[in-house]
């Protein structure tokens, strides 16, 4: 029996998606833990590709129990159609559990997130606009809708005529655009609890009883460590907490319950959205490593900025996190290059500095310390084992390891399931 949780170690697209997948064939059971729609997973089966963006992508594997926790926002819309998206492709969702205390993201969360955003002009975050910050803002304020709210139609109509009072006051009152309809909203979304009611459950007991049972079972994080609204590059951040204690708030499962943490992290880094990002390259490589690597945004489409790997980094997520192990990904976009760099520190004001800093301004103004290394000029993706990784790829991996003073258990050299070395057995 062994309870592992996955998060990212960077700025999220890490190629958590492919470690959960790859790791999820020997789990029980696999729970999302936190996030909303404003993350996805890209998984290749063999010659096919699923895009995911709430439920676990253990749910490409028939009898697994997936969960999503009380600590994810849901979308029901968008839940019920990727329900519709994986039956029409022949898997079924039958093991799918939602926690009935994991709360709802609404039309004026989507609508509130946009004119937001839209108002902070140059300071803008980068959101996606999916409603998940108000959601959780709602949460923080104690007057979120839950799934189980849903389960009950007079509780639900109550909250959301409180709710509307307010939000349509916001909309038209101060952002100037109009509001919603009580009824159209009411019958949409008890059109969606009607879809969803039977997945619905008190999931922290079925995960904690599935730990008494022995069960192996992997927690999976959305986004990574540096959008973290605690530990993150706030306030480019999201609003939860996708680091490795938030599975244990998010699934409501105990921190002595929690066996491994894997992070994952690219060979390189890349971010979405605004904010500083010391290893960002705007030149010829850092266009070269978006086309090799397909460095777009899953969920928004938007093209990733791209850069050398961040040893600091992953310092800093090793500490947050209580990292076991690291997964590599990625390893075979690198392949074409003649030289590779690793970030090894950064420079501020003429002093070298190897931890990370919580000053936005501090961060921006670091300039990276790069080692440079030789490239290998090799096509990975066929790799295996270790042993049938070129030399100097293996150096490189091997130089991470003692910048980080991280084992790495995985590496992936491509998208599919079969791309994928073990290094160290997990489950």
């Amino acid at each position: 029996m062994s309870t592992v949780v996955l998060i990212g170690t960077q700025w999220g697209d890490e190629g958590k998606g492919k470690i959960t997948d790859y790791l999820a064939q020997k789990a029980d059971i696999v729970v999302r833990y936190q996030g909303g729609n404003n993350a996805g997973h890209t998984v290749k089966v063999d010659d096919q590709e699923f895009k995911l963006h709430l439920i676990p992508s253990g749910i490409l594997y028939p009898g697994k129990l997936c969960v999503i926790g009380n600590g994810v926002v849901v979308d029901p819309a968008v839940l019920v159609k990727e329900l519709d998206y994986l039956a029409n492709r022949g898997v079924d969702t039958s093991g799918l559990r939602i926690s009935a205390n994991a709360h709802v993201i609404m039309p004026y969360h989507k609508k509130l997130d946009a004119v937001e955003e839209d108002r902070r002009g140059e300071h803008k975050i980068g959101t996606t606009k999916r409603g998940i910050g108000p959601a959780y803002m709602d949460k923080a304020a104690r007057i979120g809708i839950r799934m189980v709210d849903l389960l009950d139609e007079k509780e639900f109509k109550a909250k959301l005529v409180r709710n509307l009072e307010e939000k349509n006051y916001l909309l038209e009152r101060v952002f100037d655009t109009d509001g919603f309809a009580l009824e159209e909203v009411f019958e949409e979304y008890m059109s969606y609890a009607r879809r969803l009611a039977h997945y619905i459950t008190d999931t922290s007991l079925l995960i904690n009883e599935a730990a008494l049972a022995k069960k192996d079972i992997l927690f999976e994080g959305a986004q990574g460590t540096l959008l973290d609204v605690d530990h993150g590059t706030y306030p480019y951040v999201t609003s939860s907490h996708p680091t490795a204690g938030g599975a244990c708030i998010g699934a409501g499962i105990g921190p002595t319950r929690i066996d491994q943490v894997i992070g994952v992290c690219k060979a390189y880094t890349t971010r979405v959205g605004e904010g500083p990002f010391p290893t960002e390259l705007k030149d010829e490589i850092g266009d070269e490593i978006r086309n090799n690597g397909a460095e777009f945004g899953t969920t928004t489409g938007r093209p990733r900025r791209c850069g050398w790997f961040d040893a600091v980094i992953l310092r800093y997520a090793a500490r947050i996190n209580g990292l076991s192990s690291v997964a590599i990904t990625k390893l075979d976009v690198l392949d074409s290059l003649d030289t590779v760099k690793i970030c090894t520190g950064y420079k501020f004001k003429g002093e070298i500095i190897r931890e990370f800093p919580h000053s936005l301004r501090y961060l921006s103004e670091c300039e990276p310390v790069y080692e440079e290394l030789p490239g290998w000029k090799e096509d990975t993706s066929g790799a295996r084992k270790l042993e049938d990784l070129p030399e100097n790829a293996r150096k490189y991996l091997e130089r991470i390891k003692e910048l980080t003073g991280v084992e790495i258990s995985i590496v992936a050299v491509g998208p599919k399931r079969s791309q994928t070395i073990p290094v160290l057995e997990i489950f």
